[in-house]
């Protein structure tokens, strides 16, 4: 990128996460609209207070003078035997963040488009990209389509249970609901793609046709997106629920290294079978 697009554009920062996200912001500022890529979610951490207390929050402190279109990628999730210091999955507490957009692509077309939708919203956006999700392949629309930031979507239609998640957990979810279907279990499969601001209506939507709801969350289940996502079904479609709402997550334990530890850990098809099996019968 370097080469192509000259230093003016494309800056090899120093290995400074605060920095570079603090240049960042002050590049939005000054009228730009910046890129800051963090290699991995967990070094986000080293840019916290910039995240939080600047990008978050100048707009609000300057009565909407300052916005801050300022957009930050970087790689979150598991599975890829990186030990428990490079497989966090921390975009559940970035999405408690007022005045920040969280975006979660799972798939080649969210890759593709959210990027460009993000450098148009006004507000900083944080796209969480899963590293099990980067070798993915698959065909894109023609030139010119756009993506949606405020929507879920459907990536598969069922009418006995809902299975709602993003990023990552998408293609355990599709898995999932393919093994459900040898037994005529017919999966609804809702894809968030965005956790700040979630889209209830789709949830809702999906629930009131199913009557029953399973949330995927790869993070831990204590505090999570999975738990915020359970709690406003349980205030929206309540009476919609035909049995309580199940969720698969995380163990709560730092992620092995061991390959066969992290598999036990992180939550699998066969897990949110079990998941569905216990909300239907």
């Amino acid at each position: 990128m370097l080469e192509e697009f000259g230093p003016e554009r494309v800056r090899d920062a120093p290995l400074s996460e605060s920095a570079c996200v603090g240049a960042g912001i002050g590049a939005a500022l000054a009228g730009m609209r910046p890129i800051v890529e963090i290699m991995t979610v967990n070094f986000s951490l080293l840019a916290l207070d910039q995240i939080l207390n600047n990008a978050a929050t100048l707009l609000h402190m300057s009565n909407g003078q300052l916005p801050v279109p300022v957009v930050i990628r970087m790689t979150t999730g598991a599975g890829r035997q990186l030990a428990a210091q490079h497989s966090h999955s921390l975009e559940g507490w970035y999405a408690h963040i007022p005045g920040l957009r969280v975006l979660t692509p799972a798939t080649v077309e969210d890759a593709r488009y959210m990027l460009p939708a993000a450098l148009a919203d006004p507000d900083p956006v944080l796209i969480f990209e899963h590293g099990s999700l980067y070798n993915a392949k698959g065909a894109l629309p023609r030139p010119g389509t756009t993506a949606g930031l405020d929507r879920a979507a459907v990536r598969r239609s069922g009418t006995d249970v809902s299975l709602i998640t993003y990023g990552g957990s998408l293609p355990k979810a599709l898995s999932a609901a393919d093994a459900l279907a040898q037994e005529g279990i017919e999966a609804d499969v809702v894809d968030l793609r965005t956790l700040r601001p979630l889209d209830t209506e789709t949830v809702a939507a999906s629930a009131a046709r199913t009557h029953r709801v399973v949330v995927v969350d790869e993070a831990w289940r204590t505090g999570g997106i999975g738990a915020e996502v359970s709690a406003r079904v349980a205030e929206d479609s309540f009476y919609d629920l035909d049995s309580p709402v199940e969720r698969v997550g995380c163990a709560e334990v730092p992620i092995p290294y061991a390959r066969q530890l992290e598999e036990a850990a992180l939550p699998q098809p066969a897990d949110i079978v079990a998941a569905v099996h216990r909300a239907v019968n």
